[in-house]
């Protein structure tokens, strides 16, 4: 995939652990009047690389949007550059992005885009942080924001494949992107389980008391009434790791800003249409972008 006008960037960690995250920023060739920039946060075990995010990056910049392809803390290029690892909550460091980006990409706002856990991650910081920032609008992709009911469905017997790779390369980024004890090394290497690993690694890393802790305070579910900022949520039915539940139990709520789109299909971060070059989730959020800067929209 080729892109025009690139950039990297690289962005300083305000918690003094000297960690930084990178990312690489897109300039249209024939810049949109209107439209906000656009962020994108890729979920577990991905980094700017990931063929979505190529894919959503490319379909902005086909609008006129400047896009910027991100890095989560230890993911990618912030490998090199960070000790530490990203987390399903860590809102701050999409914070110090914010703080680290020029007047030029916020002036137009923002849209944050996140997918999987990205977009667990952007539930946390738009309930917390999102107001003291530029923001058009946030949306999210397939994100899982009951942590705990998403981790017993990947546990089931059906999903023990893809537990099994998903577990590896949770690893295989950890174990090649820290300096560790041989106690830590040897607690990841033997965790036999995502919620063994949550429960070994992450959630004491970051300040939790186990995984139950983590999950029940990063939940993104629990984030939703607090935003402020127009909000979509979209997810499918047939998501074969992210229960469906949490997302049918906000709908009822009303929220007055956020809209929550659930399709019958689409698998997880998939949304391929039989007719369509470019996926239902991109087009969905270039339909919301389009109704927050005023522009004419149809029905999707």
């Amino acid at each position: 995939m080729a892109f025009p006008m690139s950039f990297p960037m690289a962005f300083p960690m305000s918690d003094g652990s000297g960690d930084q995250l990178t990312g690489t920023l897109h300039r249209p060739m024939s810049p949109a009047k209107d439209d906000p920039s656009i962020l994108l946060i890729h979920g577990l075990t991905g980094c700017e690389d990931s063929t979505y995010m190529k894919e959503s990056a490319l379909f902005h910049l086909r609008r006129g949007r400047q896009v910027l392809r991100l890095n989560l803390r230890g993911a990618g290029r912030s490998r090199h550059v960070a000790n530490g690892y990203y987390h399903a909550g860590c809102a701050r460091d999409i914070r110090d992005v914010l703080d680290g980006l020029d007047d030029a990409s916020l002036e137009r706002g923002l849209v944050l885009v996140g997918f999987s856990l990205g977009g667990n991650i952007l539930l946390n910081f738009a309930g917390r942080l999102a107001a003291h920032y530029p923001i058009a609008g946030i949306a999210t992709v397939s994100a899982p924001i009951e942590p705990l009911e998403a981790c017993k469905r990947m546990m089931e017997p059906r999903n023990a494949v893809y537990h099994r790779f998903l577990l590896k390369r949770m690893k295989q980024d950890v174990l090649s992107s820290r300096i560790l004890s041989t106690g830590e090394r040897k607690d990841i290497e033997g965790a036999r389980s995502i919620f063994a690993f949550d429960d070994c690694w992450v959630a004491p890393q970051n300040g939790f008391r186990d995984a139950r802790d983590y999950y029940e305070r990063t939940a993104g579910a629990r984030c939703v009434r607090s935003i402020s900022v127009p909000a979509l949520l979209l997810h499918a039915s047939n998501d074969p790791w992210i229960p469906v539940r949490p997302y049918l139990s906000l709908q009822k709520l009303g929220l007055p800003n956020v809209a929550i789109v659930i399709s019958r299909s689409g698998g997880h971060v998939g949304f391929h249409e039989r007719g369509h070059a470019e996926t239902w989730h991109d087009r969905m959020i270039d339909i919301f972008i389009k109704s927050l800067v005023g522009h004419e929209v149809s029905a999707p």
